[in-house]
C-alpha cells in the first residue's frame, strides 16, 4: 500500500450539480441525480468528486451566491440527502470535496440582510466591505475597481453607504479583517468535516483580503475580460490572505484523517502560486497556466517545467486541469485557430474533429504528468462547448452585466447527455423534458450510453487511462525526465519503465524504443508512427 497521501496524485472529477444528473425530473440536476450516477463515477476510476456549491442560494451566479453555508439548496435536495451521498460515496471508495465561497455571500444571506437593516458604521456592516463614497456628496464610488462580471465593483445604498462586490451586486464581499468572519468560516469548515467531507475547493482563494488603503487601480491597469483577475490589483493576492489559510490548515489537520484544501488561485507567475502551497497552507491549487495554454509543445513544456520547479520549492504536487465550469470546453479551445483558443464563445470558427483529437491527446498528457489531475464533467465524453445557445436562455450574470457583449460561461454548463437519441438524453426522467439549458441534438452520439463499450470512444479512453494510471507505479506523484524529441513533440519518461509521447507537430513521428503500447489517443499509423495531434503511453521495460 502506498504511503503517499491520497491528495498528492488523486484523480478528482468535478460535479457541477445543476448539470450533472436530474433525479427529480424538473430539468435541474440534484443530489439524487449524483447518487444515481455514483456507480458510473466508480467505474470511471476517479478517487474523489468535487461538488460545486450546493448550498441554499438565489442562484444569481449558479450557486456561488450562498445564502446559508450549513444547508442544501432545496432544488438540489436536503441535508439528509447530502449526508446519504457522503455515506454512499465512501462505500464506492470515492471521497467528496465541497466548494466553499469565502470571498462573498449572497445578498440574501442573514448577515447581509442584517447589514442592510443596520446603520452605517454598525457591527452588522463591519462583516462586509462598506465604505463612504467620494465626491462632494459621496456620489462617486470609493474606488474605481471593476467587477469581474463587468461594471463597477461598488453599489450604493439609499443611506449613502457603498458596498464592495467584486462579482455580481448580489454577491457582497465579506470583510476578512473582521475576526467574526474568520471564526464563522472555521466553524463552517468543521460543520462539513464532521459529516465526512474530505476537503474543500476554495473559490476565489486569492481574493479575500483587500488593501486597506483602498487605492484606485494601478496606473495603466486594465481589467482583463477573462481570468486571471489579479494583475497587480489591490483587491487580489494580498499578503494577509496567507494567515487565513494557515488557520484553516490547523482546522483540517486537527482531524484524525486530515482534511485537505484546494485553491482556485488565479495568480501569476507560478512562484506566486507556490506561496499558497507552503506546508502549513493549502495542499494543492489548480494549474491555470496549463489550462489556458495553447496547443503548442514549447508552451506546454515551459508551463510543465515551471510548475514542477515552482511547486517543488514548497514540496507541493502539481494538479493538471484541462477544463472547468468557468472556461470554454477543451474540445472547442483546441479546435480553434492558433492564437484564438481563449476568444469569447461564438466569436471564432472551430474544427471540432481536430479539437477532439487534440483533447484526447491532452487527456493522456495530463494524466501522465506528476501529481494530481482534474476531470470536468463531460470532458470524459468529449463534449464540445455549446456556442449557439439562444440569447433568451443565457443565465450567466456576465451576459447582463456586460450589456450583452459577453455571452459568459453557460456553454460549458449544458446538462450532460447520459442515454437515448434525443434531449434530455437521460439527464431527466421524462423523454422530451426541458433542461435548464437546452442540449444540442448532435449530442446523441456523445452520450455515456453510446460511448460505453466502444473502444474508440473518449469515455473508454478515459476509463483505460485512469485504470492504467492506478496500476502503473510510474504514474501519479513523482518525477519526470524529458527525452530527446523532434520540434513540436513532447516526450518524457517516468520511472519505472514508462514513456509518454505527445505529437503536437504537423507530421507523424517515430516512437522511441518500447516493449508495449499501453494506450494511444488514436490509431497509430500503419508504419507504427504516431500521427499528428495524438499521444501514446509506452512501456519501456
Amino acid at each position: 500500500m502506498s504511503s503517499t497521501p491520497w491528495w498528492r496524485d488523486a484523480v478528482i472529477y468535478q460535479v457541477y450539480p445543476r448539470s450533472f444528473a436530474d433525479g427529480s425530473g424538473d430539468g435541474m440536476g440534484d443530489i439524487a441525480g449524483i447518487r444515481s450516477r455514483l456507480p458510473y463515477l466508480a467505474e470511471l476510476g476517479v478517487d474523489a468528486i468535487w461538488i460545486s456549491p450546493w448550498y441554499p442560494s438565489p442562484q444569481v451566479d449558479a450557486g456561488y451566491d450562498v445564502a446559508d453555508f450549513r444547508d442544501i439548496e432545496p432544488a438540489f435536495g436536503t441535508l439528509a440527502d447530502a449526508e446519504a451521498l457522503l455515506t454512499e460515496s465512501a462505500a464506492h471508495g470515492i471521497k467528496v470535496i465541497l466548494d466553499i465561497v469565502p470571498n462573498h455571500t449572497s445578498d440574501q444571506h442573514a448577515w447581509f440582510q442584517a447589514a442592510l437593516a443596520a446603520a452605517p458604521g454598525s457591527p452588522e456592516r463591519a462583516r462586509y466591505v462598506f465604505r463612504p463614497g467620494r465626491g462632494p456628496n459621496g456620489d462617486e464610488p470609493p474606488t474605481d475597481w471593476p467587477s469581474a462580471f463587468g461594471g463597477s465593483a461598488w453599489k450604493r445604498l439609499p443611506d449613502g453607504d457603498w458596498y464592495l462586490h467584486l462579482f455580481a451586486p448580489e454577491q457582497p464581499d465579506l470583510n476578512w479583517e473582521n475576526p467574526e468572519v474568520r471564526a464563522e468560516f472555521e466553524d463552517i469548515l468543521r460543520f462539513w468535516f464532521d459529516r465526512g467531507v474530505a476537503g474543500f475547493r476554495i473559490d476565489v482563494a486569492n481574493g479575500l483580503v483587500k488593501d486597506q488603503a483602498f487605492p484606485d487601480n494601478p496606473p495603466g491597469w486594465r481589467p482583463p475580460e477573462e481570468p486571471p483577475f489579479d494583475m497587480g490589483h489591490p483587491a487580489w493576492d494580498q499578503e494577509g490572505v496567507h494567515e487565513i489559510y494557515r488557520a484553516w490548515r490547523r482546522v483540517g489537520d486537527s482531524y484524525d484523517d486530515p482534511r485537505i484544501f484546494v485553491g482556485e488561485v488565479w495568480v501569476s507567475p507560478l512562484t506566486r502560486l507556490a506561496r499558497y502551497l507552503r506546508p502549513d497552507e493549502l495542499h494543492t491549487a489548480f494549474n491555470f497556466d496549463f489550462l489556458i495554454a495553447p496547443w503548442d509543445a514549447a508552451v506546454f513544456r515551459t508551463v510543465i517545467d515551471e510548475t514542477i520547479s515552482a511547486l517543488g520549492t514548497v514540496g507541493a504536487p502539481p494538479t493538471w486541469v484541462l477544463s472547468n465550469h468557468d472556461v470554454i470546453r477543451v474540445v472547442t479551445r483546441y479546435g480553434r485557430p492558433a492564437g484564438r483558443h481563449l476568444a469569447p464563445a461564438g466569436s471564432v470558427s472551430v474544427d471540432l474533429e481536430l479539437g477532439l483529437r487534440r483533447a484526447r491527446a491532452g487527456a493522456l498528457l495530463s494524466t501522465a504528468l506528476p501529481g494530481g489531475v482534474y476531470v470536468y464533467q463531460g470532458e470524459e465524453l468529449g463534449l464540445p462547448e455549446v456556442e449557439d445557445l439562444p440569447e433568451e436562455v443565457l443565465q450567466d450574470p456576465t451576459w447582463e452585466q456586460s450589456g450583452h457583449t459577453r455571452r459568459g460561461r453557460d456553454g460549458c454548463r449544458v446538462p450532460l447527455p447520459w442515454s437515448g437519441s434525443e434531449p434530455p438524453f437521460g439527464f431527466s426522467g421524462a423523454a422530451g423534458g426541458a433542461t435548464w439549458l437546452p442540449q444540442p441534438e448532435s449530442w446523441k452520439t456523445l452520450t455515456a450510453e453510446a460511448e460505453s463499450g466502444d473502444s474508440a470512444s473518449t469515455l473508454e479512453l478515459y476509463s483505460a487511462a485512469l485504470r492504467i494510471r492506478r496500476a502503473e507505479p510510474a504514474l501519479g506523484d513523482g518525477t519526470l525526465t524529458w527525452l530527446p524529441s523532434p520540434d513540436g513533440v513532447l516526450s518524457f519518461s517516468r520511472d519505472p519503465g514508462f514513456t509518454c509521447v505527445v505529437n503536437l507537430s504537423a507530421d507523424p513521428v517515430e516512437l522511441p524504443e518500447h516493449t508495449e503500447v499501453l494506450l494511444a489517443s488514436g490509431p497509430l499509423g500503419t508504419d507504427g508512427r504516431l500521427p499528428a495531434d495524438q499521444a501514446v503511453w509506452l512501456r519501456t521495460r
